[in-house]
């Protein structure tokens, strides 16, 4: 009962304050109020267009981890620099919805149950990106320890932790998320919601945190620049997951992949595989190169908010650099109907550009939904409210 009411508060909280924002300021750079237009409507679609699965009495949309998450870790930075007094309704849903799934976590539908190897890598995927969402919105509300959902979702992470320190991962061969390299990934999601809930860990916690470090440490070398980015930013949550020497030659790393134009590429952090072993090793579909070489905003704004996390001066030239690229690349999108501003990434997979049954509107702007998020995560990392007085 106490659950459904604080879900409730919340929702009715953000039907009534979500908008009371001060007008969008221009001179930062960058803007917000058109950020929260795009991904807010995007958020929307997510809502309608998702799979839909069995939870409890009702249905939920499933989590993604270039929807759900993305918008869970991002939505939040965006309120406080609109000075917003509470969440968006999109934020309180995705809340909500996941909750509910933590609640329901012996009887719901999952992810994928077309057979037991997809049942079995739902069950470890939705584990971790439950555990990151609820975690983070803890977090987000400055909670001194971690609300009875997100102990549930916890206990659930360490549940399905498998004996070598990592989860199973949604396997189908795309990029960035759903390749057998991706299961690193993931374990770096896992890392950032055990650094990011509040409170103390308890024995079982604890004890998958030693196995989950284990795991990230003794497969760091072997991974590409990507999934070692994401493991510093799980650092900066988690501490030991890199060590000081891993840290510094990561940064270096980065600095050298900077384009001239001050952003980074995406396509360029590999190299990917596609869950490949052997060549050829290409996408399943048509990619346009001309495209996936540019600069975006996933990449950019990734490696900014990773380095700023990580430590590194807002000073610093590469940092620098990539914050000015994503001030001057916050643009309108050319699809119908899709309002706001946002950043562009293009899928690593599919040419969902030019037309197609891989390019219609929805499916197409998946990336751009991240880039837009990571772009707020790292241009609002450094944001202080004027009011406010402290270092």
């Amino acid at each position: 009962m106490k659950l459904a009411i604080a879900v409730s508060f919340i929702v009715c909280a953000a039907t009534a304050a979500a908008q009371q924002a001060r007008p969008s300021d221009n001179s930062r750079g960058w803007d917000p109020a058109a950020a929260a237009a795009y991904l807010d409507a995007r958020m929307d679609l997510w809502f309608a267009n998702g799979t839909k699965l069995k939870t409890g009495d009702t249905q939920t949309a499933c989590v993604s981890c270039h929807a759900g998450l993305a918008y869970a870790l991002s939505r939040p930075v965006l309120r406080r620099v609109m000075h917003a007094d509470a969440p968006s309704t999109q934020e309180a849903r995705l809340i909500d919805d996941t909750t509910r799934r933590v609640e329901t976590y012996n009887t719901h539908q999952v992810l994928y149950d077309f057979n037991e190897r997809r049942q079995i890598e739902s069950r470890g995927t939705e584990a971790v990106l439950n555990a990151v969402i609820l975690a983070s919105a803890d977090a987000a509300m400055n909670l001194r320890e971690s609300s009875a959902p997100t102990k549930k979702a916890l206990a659930r992470l360490w549940e399905t932790q498998r004996a070598d320190g990592r989860w199973d991962w949604l396997e189908f061969g795309l990029e960035p998320w759903e390749t057998t390299e991706a299961a690193y990934h993931g374990a770096t999601f896992a890392a950032f919601a055990a650094g990011t809930a509040p409170g103390q860990h308890d024995a079982v916690a604890t004890a998958g945190i030693d196995r989950l470090r284990a795991y990230l440490s003794s497969n760091y070398q072997a991974q590409h620049l990507y999934n070692r980015t994401w493991a510093l930013l799980a650092s900066t949550r988690l501490k030991r997951v890199v060590t000081d020497a891993q840290r510094d030659a990561l940064i270096d790393d980065l600095v050298r992949a900077q384009r001239d134009d001050g952003g980074w590429s995406l396509e360029a952090m590999g190299p990917w595989k596609w869950s490949k072993t052997a060549p050829p090793v290409k996408s399943p579909g048509d990619l346009d190169a001309s495209l996936l070489t540019r600069s975006d905003g996933y990449a950019t704004g990734l490696v900014v908010y990773t380095l700023k996390q990580a430590g590194i001066a807002p000073g610093h030239a590469a940092i620098r650099k990539g914050v000015r690229w994503l001030e001057t690349n916050q643009r309108a999108i050319p699809v119908p109907d899709v309002p706001g501003r946002a950043w562009h990434a293009h899928s690593l997979n599919y040419d969902r550009e030019h037309g197609g049954e891989k390019g219609e509107p929805w499916r197409r702007l998946f990336m751009s939904d991240t880039a837009t998020a990571f772009a707020i995560l790292a241009l609002g990392d450094d944001y202080k409210d004027p009011g406010v007085v402290g270092p």
